[in-house]
This record gives C-alpha cells, structure tokens and sequence, in this order.
C-alpha cells in the first residue's frame, strides 16, 4: 500500500447535467517512469464531496458514512479515470453511500487524489472491482487524509446544470475556443497565458453572469509543433504525445480553468498531424492508434458518451441543445476530385438504422430538436469553419458554362485543383449541401455553426435566398481562433476568407439542386489577435451576442456588420420559447 496524493493531472470537470458530472484525473505510480507504467501497482482514484461549512469530507446522515468514493485509474488508459458525480457508487460497492444526490444548479466543491495498491496478477489478468476493492482501506479513515492535501492541487468547484424540465433558461452564456499553440522555448509561458482570464468568467464577478462551460473546439494540442513533413518537433511515439498533453493540461492557468468549468473537447488535425484524413491511413496506421489513444484518454475520457466509442457527441445546457460533429477521424477524401469527399462518414446506403452515419445522426438531431423545442436556438460544433470559406476556395461564377447548366456539376466544376488541396468544408460539397439542404427541407430554424481552426474569429450570416427574395430561415458561424498562436503573419489573413459571398469577385454561394434556393453569407468581425469568446443568449431579446475577448481577457473592438468597429455583435434570431 502506498499513500495518498494529488493527481499527477486533474481534476478536469467533464461532462455536466443536472443531476451528475463526470470527474477525470491522471495518477501516478511510485515505480513509473513516462510511458512505462509499474507493472506490480495499481492505481485507484478517491474522491470526497466538501461540506459547504466546514470544508471537510461531507457526512451523509443517514449512513453516517463520509461522502467519499474509489474509482478506478486504468493503465490501458494511461492511468487516467473519470468518476460520475450524481450517479455512480464506490468501486465494487465498498462500504460506501448510494451516488450522491445532486440538486440542480446548485454549486459543490470535491476533492480528488490517487492511492496506489499492490497488483497480485500479472499484467495480462484483470482484477475484478470488487477484489479491488477489498485491499482497499475503509473510507472512513481516508477522509482526514484528503483533507490534508493542498486544495490547489486536487479540488474542483462546479456548478451543476439547470433542469431540463423547465425549458430553455431566459439566459444562457458559455465561452468558446480553439487551437493553443503551444510555445517554444521561452514562450510557453505565453501559451497558457489566455486561460487565467478564462476562467474567472466562472466566478462570481460584479454584475457578470457567470458562464456555463467552456467548448475547446480542436487543436487542444499540437502533436506537429511545426510542419508534418518535418521529423523535428513531431509527436509520432506515445510517449512524445503523453508529453504534450502533459504540458498543456498541467500549465498552471489551463489547469485552474479546467477544475472550475465544464469542458467539452473535440479533436481537429493536430491531435494527429496536420490536415489529417482518413485516406492517410494506407500511410500510417501506426501514428493515427498512437494519437487516438491518447486523445480518448485525455479528452475522449471526459466528455458525453453520446454514440459508444464514436468520438462525436451531444449534451444540453439549460434547455439548448448542442452537437459535436467529429470532422477528423471521419473525414474521407479521394486522391482527386470531390464526389466522393466525406466529412462526416461515409452516407448509409440503406435503411438499417444500425448503419447510420455522423451526417445521418447529425440530421436526425437537428429534426428531432426542431419538433421537439421550435425554435430554440441549436449549435452544431464543427472544429472546420463551415463559413465564411478562403477566398482562393470559392466558388467561381465563370465556370458555370463549362460545366454545363446543371447546378449539380457547377459544384464540383469550380476551382476543383484548390478544393482537391483543401482542408476545409469546400472540399467536401456534397456533406455542406447535405446539411444546408436538411435546414432547408425541414424547416430547422436558428442553426449555430461554432467554430475553431482559422486562428481569426469572425461571424457570418448565412440567408436562404429563392427568386421571391430571403427566406424565413436564420442560421449564423460564429469562428473563435487562436488562443494562442504567434504567427499571424503566416496564416489568418482577414482580407483571406469571403466577406460577402454574393458579391463579385467573392462569389461562394452554395446551391441547393432542384430547390432553386442559393445560400449566401456575409462575414464581419474579424480578428486575428489571441482570442476566446463569450456568447450570450438572451430568449426575452431573441439575441445572441458575440464578445471576442484577448489574452488579458479584455474586450476586442471588431467591426459590426455595418463596418463600424464595436466591442460587441448582437446576431438577431428568431424568438422561441
């Protein structure tokens, strides 16, 4: 038996509902040495619920047991585990209460540590829990020792979601982000620097509403801190990624916003390696098992299990409703053209619901809330911007007579060498269409795209145009990126991406075939400084507004649709109830 310490990583506050929240910490065995995990321990989580008055392990009055658990730390998961606040009871049922009864919205502190035991088998066996839990000792006498722990390494505070039961909340507010750069050399410290002010916005803080959760939409690490092509800097040994991770989450400012928010995580290409699609596989089977496990470890673990093992997930807050769409581990593209380019799977080819593809779900997800909820605005998660596209990837109106009258071939006519280069939605026609067309059929209305990867934010409205003029449709992008990135000279140009995709020399509108219904964007607010953003939704006003936020987490001024610069954008929707 060995004693208790803080974990290594951790706590992350994961998943969150109303009623539970799902915990997640990395331990460390005495004998480990990076990846090489001591064979002869095992290493098993404990976590205690805080009284609100004393600070102490609470005392569940009916058992008069302390509110304290055990949770297993899996070594095929690189020691990292995740305990289900609400909802889950101690390993193996040892001498511990029921899941703990969460209220809604209500705020809880926890501490979380590790506590290594001898491993009687050999590597190869498994450890049923409940004989685990037997070489454990009783809960009550670890208590005092949780207490003892410095509450800087191992407490979370969170705040559980409002109930569902009672419909879309009158104000919702929750801080979005992408792609965190991680530094070299002397500027590492540089990388965490955004996060400090992150996280105060889950503090009670003047006349400030405090957030919700915060969305990390791809881009948490950079396995490539260069150039794929480049062996220099690029993680391809499960060691060099556990190392990544290590420094992201273990810096100091990412790790106090982690213990104090909800976190929703979603993969983009430098998980793996840049622009990565599945057709690289025939390439390198090797490096995608390397960074997918550890990407379901250290982000994966934590999150919604929506779909199993699929990586793409749902959850709600507040009575909204969100999707996560995986655009990576599911991204096929041809060696060239663009017919048979997918981002989100391969199209089911029957009617076997077993069978059904991202995009299947993803439709079925925006029917089901539109029946469900009217209008109540829905927000579809896509690390790629699905607009505004670069302007060297736009549609281009001169081509139409070579490709025929047929706006079906127009698509895939125009600038196809750029698009075929692509790492983008305009690669992948046939699945933007797919979902535009779903919109438009169906009716669904106040679709929000949020967005990373560009490294520089902006809006863009999205209108349904017919011959009789702008239909009752209302959908928007809204791009946070890059929470830190040092080079803006190489990549995020403002006057790169499509401002008014009807106009000129800009055109990118996108047809709908047999609709004779063309979707045009217009795009503003672009910045390329180091950025989060906080979004509110106000039902009363039917708004959502849009701050961009800098590393000292001050207001960025951005121009309005109007051109005028403002530190604000107020996006109008459609009023729900």
């Amino acid at each position: 038996m060995s004693g208790l310490r803080a974990p290594q990583l951790g706590p992350i506050i994961g998943h969150t509902a109303h009623d539970r929240c799902r915990l997640w910490i990395r331990g460390r065995a005495p004998r480990d040495e990076g990846v090489h995990l001591g064979v002869e321990m095992r290493t098993v989580g404990l976590l205690g619920v805080l009284d609100r008055k004393s600070g102490k392990v609470a005392i569940d009055d009916a058992t008069g047991l302390p509110w304290a658990y055990y949770f297993r730390l899996h070594r095929e998961f690189d020691r990292t585990g995740t305990f289900v606040l609400g909802q889950q009871a101690s390993l193996g049922g040892r001498d511990g209460p029921g899941p703990f009864p969460l209220q809604a919205d209500t705020d809880y502190r926890v501490r979380v540590a590790t506590l290594t035991v001898d491993d009687p088998l050999p590597d190869a066996e498994s450890l049923e829990d409940e004989d685990l839990a037997e070489r454990l000792p009783p809960l009550a006498n670890m208590a005092a020792l949780l207490e003892a722990l410095d509450a800087a390494d191992c407490e979370a505070r969170l705040r559980t979601f409002p109930d569902p039961a009672a419909g879309a909340a009158d104000e919702l507010s929750f801080l979005i982000g992408s792609c965190r750069y991680p530094g070299l050399l002397w500027k590492v410290k540089e990388a965490d620097r955004i996060f400090a002010p992150m996280a105060t916005h889950f503090l009670p803080q003047g006349g400030r509403r405090r957030a919700r959760f915060t969305l990390m939409m791809g881009d948490q690490i950079y396995a490539d801190k260069f150039n794929r092509h480049l062996p220099l800097g690029r993680a391809d040994t499960f060691e060099e990624m556990q190392s990544r991770y290590h420094e992201a989450f273990g810096a100091p400012n990412m790790r106090r916003l982690l213990r104090q928010s909800p976190v929703y995580m979603i993969l983009d290409d430098h998980e793996i390696e840049d622009n990565w699609s599945q057709d690289r596989l025939r390439d390198d089977h090797h490096l995608f098992n390397i960074a997918i496990g550890a990407y379901m470890s250290y982000q994966w673990s934590h999150g919604p299990r929506s779909f199993g093992r699929r990586l793409y997930y749902r959850f709600e807050c507040g009575g909204y409703p969100f999707f996560v769409v995986d655009t990576r581990t599911q991204r096929y593209r041809q060696r060239a053209g663009l017919r048979d380019n997918h981002l989100l799977g391969r199209p089911r080819l029957d009617a076997d619901p077993e069978h059904a593809s991202q995009l299947d779900r993803l439709c079925a997800w925006l029917s089901d809330q539109q029946r469900e909820r009217g209008n109540v605005p829905k927000f579809l998660v896509t690390s790629s911007v699905f607009a505004p596209s670069p302007i060297d990837e736009r549609l281009d109106p001169d081509l139409e007579e070579d490709a025929g009258e047929d706006a079906e071939d127009w698509l895939f006519a125009v600038n196809r060498e750029v698009r075929e280069r692509s790492d983008s939605w305009p690669a992948y026609p046939n699945t933007r269409r797919a979902i535009l067309e779903h919109i438009h059929d169906q009716g669904i209305q106040n679709v929000i795209f949020l967005s990373g990867d560009v490294h520089c934010a902006n809006i863009a409205r999205l209108r349904f145009q017919a011959e009789q003029g702008d239909l009752d449709l209302v959908a928007y992008d809204v791009t946070s990126s890059a929470l830190y990135w040092p080079f803006p000279f190489a990549d995020g140009d403002p006057n790169g991406f499509v401002h008014d995709s009807a106009e000129a020399g800009q055109f990118d509108g996108f047809p709908l075939p047999g609709r004779d219904v063309v979707v045009h964007y217009r795009a503003w607010g672009f910045s390329q400084e180091d950025n989060f953003c906080r979004l509110e939704l106000d039902k009363a006003r039917h708004r959502l507004r849009v701050r961009v936020l800098d590393k000292a987490g001050q207001p960025v001024r951005v121009a309005g649709p109007d051109g005028r610069r403002v530190a604000f954008n107020d996006l109008r929707l459609a009023p729900w109830d």
